[in-house]
């Protein structure tokens, strides 16, 4: 196996036994960027030079027996919408191309001082506002088992890095699906934690009562570990036995056979690890939060600099306009009744499961060509109402379409219960086996 495409878990364990370098490990991903990221897209900006120097400091501590912890050494991508000091910071828009924050985020400040080396920022759709990465100024994110195909987004580049092998784990956005959604579609672990669980500061806002901020990994044991660091988590709770509520509507309308059938797959395991599968409903969520959000962020820029926005940024912008204070207000007090009593929803099961996406990726030039109503984004359908509902929510691995494309199962828990949501999401990756039907480098060269 490439050095790149070891867990977290295992190359730690190696590194704190000095079998391995952070160095080598640096080296290694460093070169698989090289040789994928031309055809994947999935970094902005590459940072060889620190990152080794990085690596370098990191090597010298653990072999002077100084330790950090899991990450120390492990090389790390960032969505490039979270601020790094000195480093450009795009939000993949020409707007902000040569913008440089002069401070790091709070949870680039958490995995620095955690040992992690931060080896790039990762291709993203412009400013987070949709779920294809194909509206970057940077150019697609290319998905990792289809170079046709969108990689989902918005944090489409972080996915695909994790699932090629460019970095062991990388740090996304999620607004109304944008850690989850592209997960799904690259077939890899993305976790949406509890609302404000993960702190936001230095993170460019897409719209601040829906955004979150989660760990992108290979697997779910990475995938607490990465959560960890950013959230302060020690351990992950063992839960057995919990009781499984299956949200039917609107869920799992209009599904796509291959979907579905993954899922029902899904649900048989599920059943085998728990007492119980229950039918639960979950009340509808307010519709007129996030543009004029999104809007209040760009409005300055947007009345200086139009023309320095992509088309889909431009027309979605222009929409927000519509939608008056009065509906916002409304729509804002109706998200604050909804995070307080929804929750009711969980008296009747411990955990929620759904497709992640109805529908697999659609191609590159399809969404090129989409018009930018969000009512057009299926693949979203899925994800958005848990950003309103706040809850902790992580998107894993549970089939493959005819064509070989990932399909995502998405597990939620109530609000501050990630150790317990990670636990159980392993249970089921573990009972779950997948064949893979080939290794998504070898299809997307």
């Amino acid at each position: 196996m490439s050095d790149t495409l070891l867990s977290i878990a295992d190359a730690s364990g190696m590194l704190r036994r000095k079998e391995i370098s952070p160095v080598e490990l640096t080296t290694s991903c460093l070169s698989r960027i090289k040789e994928l990221n031309p055809t994947i897209n999935a970094f902005i900006t590459v940072l060889a030079k620190s990152a080794l120097d990085q690596a370098r400091v990191a090597e010298a501590e653990i072999f002077a027996g100084n330790w950090r912890g899991p990450l120390h050494g492990i090389p790390i991508g960032l969505k490039d919408l979270i601020d790094t000091a000195d480093v450009r910071t795009t939000c993949g828009s020409a707007l902000f191309a040569d913008r440089v924050p002069s401070e790091d985020a709070e949870v680039v400040r958490l995995l620095k001082n955690a040992g992690a080396i931060l080896i790039g920022k990762q291709n993203m759709q412009e400013f987070a506002w949709g779920g294809t990465s194909t509206s970057s100024y940077f150019g697609p994110v290319r998905n990792p088992w289809d170079k046709d195909r969108i990689a989902g987004g918005s944090s489409g580049g972080s996915a695909a890095a994790v699932a090629t092998g460019m970095c062991f784990g990388a740090i996304g956005t999620d607004t109304g699906g944008s850690v989850r959604q592209p997960a799904a579609f690259c077939g890899v672990v993305g976790l949406k934690p509890t609302y404000d669980l993960v702190s936001t500061r230095g993170v460019f806002p897409l719209s601040p009562s829906l955004d979150h901020v989660g760990p992108l990994c290979r697997n779910v044991t990475d995938t607490g570990l990465l959560l960890q660091t950013i959230a302060g988590y020690d351990e992950l709770d063992a839960k057995t036995k919990p009781r499984i509520g299956v949200v039917r509507r609107p869920f799992l309308d209009d599904l796509e056979p291959e979907i579905e059938n993954a899922f029902n797959e899904a649900l048989k395991t599920l059943r085998d690890l728990s007492v119980d599968v229950v039918d639960v409903e979950l009340p509808p969520t307010p519709a007129a939060v996030q543009a004029p959000e999104v809007y209040a962020v760009h409005a300055k820029y947007f009345a200086e600099s139009p023309q320095l926005y992509g088309r889909w940024m431009r027309e979605r912008l222009q929409q927000a306009t519509e939608i008056g204070v009065v509906a916002y207000i409304e729509a804002r007090q109706e998200l604050d009744r909804l995070r307080r009593f929804a929750g009711d929803v969980f008296s009747q099961a411990d955990f929620l499961v759904t497709p992640t996406s109805p529908v697999p990726p659609i191609t590159i030039s399809e969404a090129l060509e989409m018009s930018p109503s969000p009512a057009g984004e299926r693949w979203l359908w899925n994800t958005r109402p848990f950003n309103a509902f706040g809850w902790p929510t992580i998107s894993i691995p549970c089939g493959f379409t005819r064509a070989g494309l990932p399909i995502g199962l998405q597990i939620a828990g109530p609000n501050f219960t990630e150790a317990s949501l990670l636990s159980f999401a392993y249970a089921f990756e573990q009972s779950h086996p997948l064949i893979k039907p080939a290794n998504p480098v070898k299809n997307s060269v």
